[in-house]
Order: structure tokens, then sequence, then C-alpha cells
């Protein structure tokens, strides 16, 4: 095999969660480009259509699902649509997952608590479980990866919202787990763990806690957040043929972050 074979994902379709915009939409493009024809959910059908046509334009087919894969029913009815109309799936990154609330463990409601791990750790275990149940029955192997962050390995500092390290963290071990239980089926299941990206949703921080990402930035050894582009090679390794002897994995992207 060559090098093109080793990274080539022709003839495989991949579901990436959440992609109409940030990481989401770089992994889709990025797996687009080697080869792979894409399906992406998320909740806009603007940014939905947008990263499309960003598809199509590459050469790759692409299809939408409109859906909030933070609400277990809905994740649940996304991905039996998926499997029945648009299947079988070789790829599957669950992608969906913020902080959305900075608030203090004393003050954030049950409510909160429960409705953000389900955007956090629910839908992963859901896509997991239909879409990798899928490819377990059809015997073919398959790929998935799970996007952590490098929450799930510290506490962050300056900013409430505990349930992100604390989702994040259990998508991390819940990832361990799968890849124990698939690896004799051909199935790798890993994890990549970012730290910090530009994208709209840390633009947004910025704009209403801009102390938080400067004092984030000051320590990453690079000097500089991550530029969103740069995690599609990541998951393009980890869906590709070079990858078939990792599972199980956790791999940080995060300029250094984590070495202090």
């Amino acid at each position: 095999m060559g090098l093109q074979d080793w990274f080539g994902l022709d003839g495989k379709r991949a579901l990436v969660t959440g992609a109409s915009r940030g990481l989401g939409r770089e992994m889709a493009l990025a797996l687009a480009e080697a080869g792979a024809d894409i399906i992406i959910t998320g909740r806009t059908q603007e940014t939905l259509d947008q990263t499309a046509a960003d598809i199509r334009a590459i050469g790759r087919q692409a299809w939408t699902v409109k859906a909030d894969m933070a609400v277990p029913e809905e994740c649940e009815a996304a991905c039996g649509t998926i499997l029945a109309e648009l299947g079988p799936i070789d790829i599957l990154i669950n992608n969906v997952g913020n902080r959305d609330l900075n608030v203090p463990i004393e003050e954030e409601t049950l409510q909160d608590w429960r409705s953000l791990m389900d955007l956090n750790l629910t839908s992963c275990f859901l896509a997991t479980k239909l879409v990798g149940g899928a490819m377990l029955k059809r015997g073919q192997g398959g790929r998935i990866i799970n996007i952590a962050s490098i929450s799930a390995l510290i506490a962050n500092r300056g900013i409430g919202g505990r349930h992100y390290e604390t989702g994040k963290a259990a998508v991390l071990h819940f990832t361990r787990c799968a890849a124990a239980d698939w690896a004799p089926h051909g199935i790798t299941v890993n994890a990549i763990c970012p730290g910090l990206f530009m994208t709209d949703a840390n633009r947004h921080w910025n704009e209403i806690r801009p102390e938080v990402i400067e004092t984030f930035v000051r320590q990453v050894p690079m000097g500089r957040p991550g530029n969103p582009p740069e995690i599609g090679p990541l998951a393009v390794y980890l869906a590709s043929p070079a990858a078939t002897y990792v599972t199980g994995a956790a791999y940080v992207i995060d300029g250094g972050y984590t070495l202090w």
C-alpha cells in the first residue's frame, strides 16, 4: 500500500454529528477530501446546507439531518433514520458537545445538569450504541471517533459548568470500554481531546468572558489557540487504514496546554 492508500477513505460513508459548524464541520470536510461521503447532523438547516454544499464542492456526496442530538429522543430518531435511509455507516464521529453554562457547582440545577450531560455524554452513548451496533451486525468493522476534550483530563481554571469536565471524562472512559468490547470485531474506538480552538462557541466565550480566553492562551506553550482546520487531519488518520491497529487511544491536540 502507498501513502494515499493508507490515508484514503474512498468508498467510505461517514456520519459526523454536530457538523454544520466548528470542529465538526472541519472534520467532515477533511474526511470528504480524503474520499468519504458524508452525513452531517445539526440544529440549523442554513449552516447544514452550507457545509453540505462545501462537501459537494469537493466532489463527494453529502446529506443533512436536522436534529438536536442533545435530546435523547431526537438523537435516537435521527440515528434510526440515517441507518434506514442512508446507511451503512463506516465511520462515526461523535462530535456533539459544549459547556453552554458558566455556573458554579452549588448553583447548577439538576435539570441543567441532566440536559447538559445528555448533550456531552448521552448523545455519544446513543449514537455509538445504534450506529456502532449496526457496524457489529454488518460484520465488516468500522471506525468510531469520540470528541472528548482536554477538560476530560484537567479541571479548567476560572470557569464554571463542571458538567462539561465530568461528561467529557466519561466520554473518554466510555471510549476505552467500547474499544475493549469491539476490538475483536474490527471496530476501533478512539477519542480526540481538543484544547482551545477558536470556534463560534469559543468566540462567544471571548465576547462574554474575554479574561477566560486570554488566561487560557497565555498558558499554551505555542502561544495561540488552535485553528479549527488543524483538527481535520487527525480525524482522517483515525478513520483511515493507517490507524487499523489503534484503538482505545486518546489523542490530545492542545498546543501543549496540558504539559504544564
